[in-house]
């Protein structure tokens, strides 16, 4: 994973792409014409949902998204509930953080693995304690979103031919539970870098933990490597870095509405083209996302603070998450 190459290409990614654009696109702009952003924005998460088992059949992502949408409610219900406990929030990421790489890693969910459970926990607590919405809004919202980007996604099956296919079965589809040495030790790093990412997270804003152990967890990855973790949070640091400044130059433009739909559209779009081949590239387009995503749900865009914060508190994830790589025992040569 080299900062000056592309890896090699693991096939066309533009239906992906852009089953994740029209999940986050489309329901800020429906909400949005009928005067209701805010709920947009919240539904926008939902399409988080598209990010799962991309490389499977359709008629398998039929069948093993809606656990993956009922966890990311399950986690925004969560992030709603402790959304005023600073102390019940700080508990609560260690928990999803722990739970969820369990699940993820024990029955085989592969990429993205647990990053996006615990990024819907945070961003729900904190879009909840400062954006005008009730608790069962807030929910309604988001699993509304997550349905929505389900049906995006198997959409093909309206396709006699996709549908011809045959899926194999939920137990094939979701292996074990079961941990290996390499599964076990990945969710002792989950675990370990959530409890340091709260830990770190009181030197600097205890409302940012989500962020810190959210850069951790990412640097993990689902790469059982002491090379992998390293790579992966210096890619996950300068891509930040230059998402930062990505997001101050669009902020400088106010988007909103419609305009602000279809860049956050176009925006996730790129981020499925290059994810699996340039991380940090990747990276250099989540940022300005997540940033302008927040940001129009709390009424903070334009904050060149909130940008600032994000650099320093990936920092300190990238640093954690590369020093949980350490755990890993190095590969021994070849004779």
């Amino acid at each position: 994973m080299s900062l000056f190459a592309f890896g090699p290409s693991r096939g066309p990614r533009w239906q992906l792409g852009l089953q994740a654009a029209l999940g986050l696109a489309v329901p800020i702009a429906v909400m949005t014409l009928l005067g209701q952003p805010l709920l947009g924005y919240i539904a926008a998460s939902g399409a988080f949902t598209v990010l799962f088992a991309g490389s499977l059949p359709v008629v398998e992502r039929a069948v093993m998204l809606p656990f993956v949408a009922a966890g990311l409610v399950v986690c925004a219900a969560l992030g709603v509930a402790a959304a005023h406990a600073p102390l019940l929030i700080s508990i609560g990421i260690v928990l999803i953080a722990t739970v969820s790489a369990a699940l993820a890693f024990g029955f085989r969910l592969g990429p993205p693995g647990p990053l996006f459970f615990v990024l819907v926990f945070g961003l729900s607590a904190t879009v909840m304690r400062s954006a005008p919405i009730t608790p069962a809004g807030y929910v309604a919202a988001i699993a509304s979103g997550c349905a929505f980007s389900y049906l995006v996604a198997v959409s093909p099956l309206l396709l006699a031919r996709v549908r011809a296919r045959h899926a194999r079965p939920l137990r094939e589809l979701f292996p074990g539970p079961s941990w290996d040495a390499a599964a076990r030790m990945l969710v002792l790093r989950v675990v370990l870098v959530s409890v340091a990412g709260v830990i770190v997270s009181l030197f600097l804003d205890p409302t940012r933990a989500y962020w810190i152990v959210g850069a951790a967890v990412a640097v993990v990855g689902i790469a059982s490597s002491r090379r992998a973790a390293l790579q992966r949070a210096t890619h996950r640091l300068l891509g930040t870095i230059v998402g930062a400044g990505v997001y101050a130059l669009l902020a400088l433009l106010h988007p909103s509405g419609l305009w602000l739909a279809a860049l956050l559209g176009a925006l996730q779009f790129s981020i499925e083209l290059v994810v699996v081949r340039h991380y940090a590239l990747a990276l250099a387009l989540i940022t300005p996302l997540v940033l302008l995503l927040l940001g129009a749900a709390t009424g903070s865009t334009g904050d060149m603070s909130v940008a600032l914060e994000r650099v320093v508190d990936t920092l300190a994830g990238a640093a954690l998450g590369a020093a949980s790589g350490l755990l890993h025992p190095r590969r021994q040569p070849r004779d």
